[in-house]
């Protein structure tokens, strides 16, 4: 993208425009070109100024923030990053908006009017650089996959262990496969989703409510069982530990890896001594490359390595570490992934 990256702010409140307006231009390759405090406002001012990327409150008046990204995507279809508060309202809200064509979103610290809002300053201006790279066209473009029975059972009643990681673009990726998966399909699935406190219970419902397969935010002692999916709680890495005839899933607040906590290596190498071979890895969009030990551990163990591939990536940055690293054993856009992952379950 030529020249500044041009960025329109919506938001309700004059003193979170300031703010943000002012956290932006900080950066020389950053441009706010114009600010907005309603829906109506937003569309008059996306329409002549045409951004580049736009910053959007959840809570609006009148007209709500994802009423107001239906419309923005409607109309003239942009990059769009989520401000949402952290509250359960939010992150419900959130994950909505993730699902309905927000490439990002950033959670407000401390409520709407978060006067704290410049201790994100890095994550805010990284996000928008970031979120100007997406090629919005194939981000938006709809995933289906077939799904397909399977058989057999293993360990607990498990066939096979599924780990999904994920991060920037995530969400829609991951929802997109479980969508597709069979709810008595023999296997367990983990997602470790790089994301804040607060927003991994919402999206562990919307799993729920959306794909049609039992999904909850783990919780320390949990039994994995088939056809069930846990998703790492923000904060926490999600480990595995062998208690008799049950797999417990264990969670932990050790040292941060990659930068990140959860993190997808952390439990893909926890799940290694337990599953061995049984193991599929799916590594999805991402910055960075958490995930990549990980893989190769259940690589050497047997296992298969499913990668998101560069064209239907958000960010190449995760599964693109896996793939120079030569481990992965198919490397698939995202509406082929949930064939090959019951293909895998399948395999013997």
């Amino acid at each position: 993208m030529a020249g500044r990256i041009k960025v329109l702010i919506i938001e309700d409140s004059f003193l979170m425009r300031r703010i943000i307006a002012d956290i932006i231009s900080s950066d020389p390759s950053l441009e706010v070109i114009g600010k907005a405090q309603d829906g109506d406002e937003a569309i008059e001012k996306l329409l002549s100024l045409k951004p580049d990327v736009i910053t959007l409150d959840i809570n609006l008046p009148v007209k709500n923030g994802i009423d107001v990204l239906c419309d923005i995507m409607k109309l003239r279809p942009t990059r769009v990053i989520m401000l949402s508060a952290y509250s359960r309202s939010g992150a419900s809200a959130t994950m909505r908006a993730l699902e309905l064509g927000a490439v990002d979103f950033i959670a407000k610290p401390s409520g709407e009017i978060s006067l704290g809002l410049e201790k994100l300053k890095g994550e805010i201006i990284s996000k928008i650089k970031l979120a100007a790279t997406v090629d919005l066209e194939k981000y938006l473009s709809s995933f289906k996959g077939v799904g397909a029975p399977a058989e057999a059972e293993g360990v607990s009643g498990i066939k096979k262990l599924v780990v999904i990681g994920a991060s920037t673009g995530g969400p829609k990726a991951i929802l997109s496969i479980m969508h597709e998966i069979p709810a008595d399909v023999p296997a367990a699935f983990l997602i470790v989703q790089h994301m804040p406190k607060g927003f991994t219970l919402s999206f562990a419902e919307r799993i729920s409510w959306e794909a049609g397969i039992r999904a909850k935010e783990a919780e320390p002692d949990d039994v994995i069982g088939p056809g069930r999916v846990y998703v790492a709680p923000a904060g926490h890495h999600m480990v595995l530990e062998r208690e008799g005839k049950n797999i417990r899933i264990k969670l932990n607040q050790d040292a941060l890896v990659n930068f990140v906590r959860p993190s997808i290596d952390v439990t893909m190498q926890s799940a290694v001594s337990i599953f061995g071979r049984d193991i599929v890895g799916v590594i999805l969009t991402g910055m960075g490359r958490d995930g990549l030990e990980g893989a190769r551990r259940i690589k050497e163990a047997g296992g298969s390595i499913i990668i998101q591939d560069e064209a239907s990536s958000v960010v190449w940055g995760m599964p693109g570490s896996v793939s120079r690293a030569g481990i992965a054993d198919s490397v698939a856009p995202l509406e082929l992934i949930p064939q090959l992952v019951v293909n895998y379950i399948k395999a013997s």
